[in-house]
């Protein structure tokens, strides 16, 4: 479908969603048709919306006086204005939207003022090293990072597990952090380990894959309850895999068994394992 217009546009609408913020998103064209490429995009973030609805309400039942709802890595930030749209406009929550590159955060700020969405709050920082010295909560309640590329996902999961957040959504990107080090010591694993990566194509799948293997599994170690899918059809997006992940308990020792043993096996250094190491706790040397 090249695009879509009157009762298409309306059908891919959420419940309370208005025509005029995606046509100030730039989703949705002056002529009200909504191109094959805004239509993947919305459909990705409606998607994670809907994903995301019991979490959110979780954590307005859980502290009703003003939930924080982190956005991390939020380039233009459609989720971000989104989620204010739908769940944010009345009460007192704030959304904070962390994102580095200083010009789509200005324009986003821009944007959140024409629009109103007063409580929508942007930081223009790193979110691995400045995210809270530039005003960030200590405390997160609701955590999202959708197609933050690379170990920009780790980030946000650290971020997101060191400030207690209840709930933590991420749609990884482009993890390429771990097939090259796989490439670098293709024989540090044992066997029959390297086989699974010996070529390029199948050591890019295998890398996306362990990476969010020991995502997972670091979330479970801290007592996350964790759910792993499919965000949209794959039609909509290649980088599809959705991790949710709801804190349940405070840590959960046999998850870290499980991440030290891939980590042997493997010998693979994920970032996220190295940023989190002490926290961990791991009681063996990581692979050099």
């Amino acid at each position: 479908m090249k695009q879509a217009k009157g009762e298409a546009v309306r059908k891919e609408l959420l419940p309370g969603q208005s025509v005029a913020l995606l046509k100030e998103l730039h989703l949705i064209g002056r002529d009200g048709a909504l191109q094959a490429d805004s239509l993947r995009k919305l459909k990705q973030v409606n998607h994670l919306v809907q994903l995301l609805e019991p979490a959110l309400r979780d954590a307005f039942e859980r502290h009703p006086e003003a939930p924080v709802i982190v956005d991390a890595g939020a380039g233009n930030a459609y989720l971000g204005f989104v989620l204010y749209e739908l769940f944010l406009k009345s009460g007192s929550s704030i959304l904070y939207s962390v994102e580095s590159r200083p010009d789509l955060a200005a324009r986003a700020q821009e944007r959140a003022k024409k629009l109103g969405f007063d409580r929508m709050k942007f930081i223009q920082a790193q979110v691995a090293t400045e995210a809270t010295a530039a005003g960030l909560p200590e405390r997160i309640h609701v955590l999202t990072a959708l197609h933050a590329c690379d170990t920009a996902t780790d980030d946000a999961i650290a971020l997101g597990i060191r400030r207690n957040a209840d709930h933590i959504a991420v749609v990884p990107c482009c993890q390429a952090e771990v097939a090259a080090q796989l490439k670098e010591n293709p024989r540090q694993a044992r066997a029959p380990w390297p086989s699974i990566w010996a070529h390029p194509i199948h050591r890019r799948e295998a890398g996306a894959h362990l990476t969010n293997v020991v995502r997972a599994l670091v979330l479970q170690s801290f007592g996350y309850q964790v759910t792993v899918t499919e965000l949209t059809g794959w039609e909509h997006s290649l980088k599809n895999e959705l991790i949710l992940a709801r804190r349940v308990h405070k840590e959960h020792f046999l998850a870290r068994k499980e991440l030290q043993a891939l980590l042997d096996a493997t010998g693979i250094k994920p970032k996220l394992v190295v940023e989190m190491q002490q926290e961990l706790g791991l009681t063996q040397e990581l692979p050099q």
